[in-house]
């Protein structure tokens, strides 16, 4: 098993990546085990956020690292929330304020289209030239209120037409098929097995 560190001290994210991954030969460690703080997030990007984390996290313990920098973007705001997806109401941000935000600067809107993303960044090492970066992408709609109990964040207004359901109505388990973190971590598990094989 080779030692990786998850920039992450969220438990519950450690044991979802940890199951997609567990035939890479990693044993994930949350950064926090080590009582490494978070990394200043200041790219503009989620790619140069996560690899930043995945940097940060890399040069604190000496091991390789991966870090996932995720959230929502909807095509009436621009692409916001994006990158500010967990502070967008501001200082003292939770989950009800920034839905009640979002629904706010889509009242009068009627595209309600929306992407979730989450983009994965693999280094061996800190400086690492060549860190493996993954995306996954995840398409729906904004509902104008909110459905179900499950998840957390944007879940409750996140609709998927093909499922017919929200994000929060979704299992553990259909959800890790469907969202886009599952999907950059399957992105992931093929780019780093074709990377040991080539």
């Amino acid at each position: 098993m080779s030692r990786v560190v998850l920039a992450s001290g969220n438990r519950g994210k450690l044991k979802e990546m940890q199951q997609v991954l567990a035939d890479t030969g990693f044993e994930l460690l949350l950064q926090t085990d080590f009582d490494i703080v978070d990394a200043e997030e200041t790219g503009l990007s989620f790619v140069e956020n996560a690899l930043i984390k995945a940097r940060h996290a890399s040069r604190e313990t000496g091991l390789p690292a991966l870090a996932d920098d995720s959230g929502l973007s909807v095509d009436a705001l621009g692409g916001q929330p994006g990158i500010y997806s967990a502070r967008y109401s501001g200082e003292g941000a939770t989950d009800a304020k920034n839905n009640a935000k979002l629904l706010e600067a889509l009242e009068s809107c009627d595209d309600r289209r929306a992407t979730f993303v989450c983009v994965l960044a693999y280094v061996r090492y800190a400086e690492d030239p060549l860190p493996l970066i993954c995306q996954g992408l995840w398409r729906g709609e904004i509902l104008r209120a909110a459905r179900g109990e499950n998840g957390f964040g944007y879940d409750p207004l996140f609709y998927i037409a093909e499922l017919d359901s929200t994000s929060a109505q979704l299992s553990p388990e259909v959800k890790n098929r469907n969202s886009h973190r599952g999907r950059a971590l399957r992105a992931f598990v093929e780019q780093w097995h074709s990377s040991i094989s080539s």
